[in-house]
């Protein structure tokens, strides 16, 4: 019986590295942002339908994110006709991985777990947490967002502290190595929890 955790956490908070250390410990990790990554890719299954409706999207037959943005900035209710196309698209691919995994682990990197209602489908969920002023630290870092954005972001997710009190386990990755420990705990905790794990 494969055991499923979700695994989220907001904007900068550590979850990409964190979910690395659980593939390290075993577990198979499914990845919602790469699972979006390959539908727009090159002969991805959004590529088509989100063509259909702004063809200028299309850039070398792959979804150019940074002209999805655009086109989001622009007219704010694309974001709900792209979300009608590539939401089930997303739920196929993550059953797929279902059907087709081995581990007795297998963790769900979603950054929006709370927020689509997903989290009801998880045994147990695993929150990244750290403070706010490091998170905007971790994101200014990265080069990719302006602060306008990042703020745009985060307040389009639940709030932190609601995400930490209503997971079942929270990791502060304030380190790497404290990250580490505490993911091997999870892992260890869910082992004793389930006979097979």
């Amino acid at each position: 019986m494969m055991f499923r955790l979700g695994l989220t956490g907001s904007i900068g908070m550590g979850k990409s590295t964190t979910a690395s250390f659980f593939a390290q410990e075993g577990c198979a990790v499914w990845d919602a942002d790469a699972a979006v990554h390959r539908l727009y890719a090159k002969d991805g299954a959004a590529v088509a339908p989100i063509a259909a409706m702004f063809p200028d999207a299309v850039q070398d037959a792959a979804i150019s994110r940074t002209i999805l943005k655009q086109i989001i900035a622009q007219d704010p209710t694309a974001i709900k006709a792209i979300e009608q196309i590539v939401h089930p698209l997303v739920a196929t691919d993550r059953a797929s991985f279902i059907d087709t995994t081995t581990a007795e682990i297998a963790v769900f990197d979603i950054p929006l777990l709370f927020e689509t209602g997903i989290s009801a489908t998880m045994d147990a969920v695993a929150c990244v947490t750290i403070s706010p002023d490091i998170q905007a630290e971790r994101v200014a870092e990265r080069g990719t967002m302006t602060r306008a954005q990042f703020d745009v972001i985060r307040a389009k997710q639940m709030p932190n502290d609601e995400k930490c009190a209503r997971s079942d386990f929270v990791i502060v990755t304030d380190t790497v190595e404290h990250a580490r420990a505490q993911v091997q705990d999870v892992v260890r905790q869910i082992k004793e929890r389930q006979p097979h794990a």
